[in-house]
């Protein structure tokens, strides 16, 4: 079970669009539209990301009218990609770039 867990919570970080959803919203929150326009990505696409996504709490979403905003979990998934940066930049710049 908890393998499975790890795979699933893994599997989510797996996927340039996904990395590149969450690398947006670590900036301002964003409904579906915008983050098609700025990432260049169709909608369809966006939405299926941020469906699992969401499913694996890695983002929140808030109704305004019509809209769907999404953010980025701040208590856990925010902090968590700070500390990936630092180790990056620490451990793997060499290999990296």
């Amino acid at each position: 079970m908890l393998k499975e867990t790890y795979r699933t919570f893994f599997g989510t970080l797996n996927n340039n669009s996904r990395l590149e959803i969450i690398q947006l919203l670590r900036k301002n929150p964003y409904n579906v539209t915008q983050i098609s326009k700025v990432l260049n990505m169709n909608q369809t696409s966006v939405s299926h990301n941020l469906a699992r996504l969401k499913r694996c709490g890695f983002v929140t979403v808030k109704n305004n009218g019509k809209e769907r905003i999404y953010t980025l979990n701040s208590k856990t998934i925010k902090p968590l990609m700070k500390l990936i940066d630092q180790h990056m930049d620490t451990y793997c710049k060499k290999y990296c770039c």
